[in-house]
């Protein structure tokens, strides 16, 4: 059991554990504001006024500014490839935390929706207070012009009521298109209701600027529920309707020289006589000091990834393979990756704004410079982005000589960035799983060993490929057989240990072609009997696993369970959602 719980918390337990201190953070920071605001002087008359709306309006406030901040960084790809691969993160555990990157992005934003709901409930009731509970002693403190008035003007017909109206629907649009349902059935609208986040940054500017809630600046000069002489003569006093309790009986009866002040406003001394009225004063915006730095520096990136993408791509060759895989080999000046490592592509003619990442499936090295992508056509960008490259759409395999390139479309390359999956040269024994067009992070890593493996630290591999149909093996076939009849002629043939799984099958099928008759050994009919094939492997794993979420979870959940082996799976994995 100390081993399953030693896996668990390697893998699945550090997640946990974080999105419980990230919570933990989040409520403490929401109590610490509640607090502030509920027992601070400085709040007295505006306390009065709104009640708890103004605590629970502002703590929601804080727990909102931290969460708008840190969303931004994990959409830092430059920032993170550079952590990952300068070396300036030494620790293995510290750059799979990089790889919750994504978790941690959806994490702060289901977080801002959950806090804006609250803080959206506190502002209609601080809306109806300060109609309700207007007061013409404190005209510079009420946000209503008078007694009554309407509060769906506060909310429509100012500036930070508007700009918090425009808010609310671009946040709602973003959480119900980032939803897993739509983000699979129609990633265009996810990508476009996703960029509105410009547009609710430069609103959120907008509406902290209003400065309703304002705080008494001349504490000292009039200390909450002080009296004022100087004002009018005790028999003309008109006492505000928030100071009836205190003074019951102020016509008749001499005035208290120490007046109670209610909870949770008590002092232990201070003048009860005042020579001036309260004077109040808006914050001066903080949420600027919390988005401006994350802002600029995504601004930034974005802006070095825009000029780094405009140099020149030459498309060397395009293959259509079977099962809608079209793959792309292109050529780039000063370009590098490494494997494991995704690109994102974009092309004016298909979408002038629209643009999806993709796994490079080759990776330049010092003997070639071309690299390429494999992708699955299953979608509009996709169907558009393949009869642009291909000449005739019946072609099943064609690769495009180069005087034939002034037909392809313009196209522009944005990356590489990092993923999980380029660690898995740094173990010693890894384990790599792909479930259909999966396995193209695999691919790559293939690639880098076909040119080379003994300077890497990995000294053996088990590669295991699901698939539905016969045809999807030989997307990668040749490059397999090529691997394989490297590894046996230096004298290595248990570096790679090759497994493939026919999951849907009629009967006993091959991969066609006698060069693949080293595959054809390898070939299984069914699915993977993972326990077992757990059970045959020791040390330390790097496990790797890129498919749908349904084997994912299973093997998620099988390595963290114990072993008569004592073998320690240490997880990644990346899914298509």
């Amino acid at each position: 059991m100390a081993l399953s719980w030693r896996s668990w918390l390697a893998n699945e337990g550090s997640k946990h554990l974080f999105l419980f201190f990230w919570l933990s953070l989040n409520v403490w920071l929401f109590g610490k504001t509640f607090l502030l605001y509920n027992q601070g002087l400085q709040y007295y008359y505006l306390h009065q006024m709104l009640g708890l709306g103004l605590c629970i309006s502002r703590a929601s406030a804080s727990v909102l500014n931290l969460n708008c901040c840190l969303v931004l960084l994990p959409m830092c790809r430059v920032l993170l490839a550079f952590l990952r691969g300068s070396q300036k993160v030494a620790s293995k555990k510290t750059r799979r935390l990089l790889d919750k990157s994504k978790t941690f992005h959806v994490t702060c934003g289901v977080t801002i929706c959950i806090f804006s709901v609250l803080h959206v409930a506190a502002h209609l009731v601080n809306a109806l207070n300060f109609s309700e509970n207007y007061n013409e002693e404190f005209v510079t403190l009420n946000a209503a012009n008078y007694r009554g008035e309407d509060p769906r003007k506060l909310l429509f017909a100012t500036i930070p009521g508007l700009t918090g109206v425009i808010m609310v629907l671009v946040l709602f649009l973003m959480c119900t298109a980032s939803t897993y349902a739509i983000r699979v059935s129609n990633y265009d609208i996810f990508w476009y209701t996703h960029n509105l986040f410009f547009v609710f940054y430069m609103l959120l500017m907008l509406h902290v600027s209003g400065g309703v809630l304002k705080y008494q600046t001349n504490l000292v000069e009039h200390p909450p529920g002080c009296f004022n002489p100087n004002k009018t003569l005790r028999q003309n006093l008109t006492v505000p309707k928030a100071f009836g309790e205190l003074f019951p009986d102020y016509t008749t009866e001499p005035f208290p020289e120490d007046p109670p002040v209610p909870e949770p406003f008590v002092q232990n001394s201070f003048t009860r006589v005042c020579s001036e009225e309260p004077k109040f004063q808006s914050h001066f915006p903080e949420t600027w000091f919390w988005i401006s730095g994350p802002l600029c520096l995504y601004c930034v990136e974005r802006l070095y990834r825009y000029i780094r993408s405009n140099k020149p791509v030459t498309i060397t060759s395009v293959i259509s393979h079977p099962s809608n895989v079209l793959e792309v080999r292109m050529v780039k000046d000063d370009f590098e990756a490494r494997p494991g490592q995704y690109v994102i592509l974009h092309c004016p003619r298909v979408s002038a704004l629209e643009s999806h990442p993709f796994t490079l499936t080759m990776c330049p090295t010092d003997t070639k410079a071309t690299f390429g992508v494999h992708l699955k056509v299953v979608g509009d960008w996709t169907e558009r982005f393949r009869d642009l490259l291909l000449l005739h759409s019946n072609q099943d395999t064609e690769i495009l000589p180069i005087f034939q390139q002034r037909r392809y479309p313009k196209l522009y390359v944005d990356g590489p960035f990092g993923s999980p999956f380029e660690e898995s040269l740094n173990y010693e024994v890894s384990l790599c799983v792909a479930g259909g067009i999966g396995v193209t992070p695999f691919a790559s890593v293939l690639n880098t060993l076909l040119d080379g493996w003994k300077c890497y630290k990995l000294r053996r591999l088990y590669f295991i490929w699901v698939c539905r149909d016969i045809e999807s093996f030989r997307w990668f076939a040749d490059l397999l057989c090529m691997l394989h009849n490297k590894l046996w002629q230096e004298n290595r043939p248990d570096y790679i240990n090759i497994q493939l799984y026919l999951s849907q099958t009629d009967g006993i099928q091959k991969i066609i072609g006698e060069k693949y008759q080293a595959l054809n050994s390898r070939l299984l009919i069914g699915r993977p009997r993972w326990k077992l094939l757990f059970d045959d492997i020791g040390a330390t794993v790097g496990f790797f696993c890129c498919g749908p979420n349904k084997i994912s979870k299973i093997l998620h959940k099988l390595s963290n369970s114990s072993n008569s082996y004592g073998t320690r799976f240490e997880y990644n994995k990346e899914s298509f959602s």
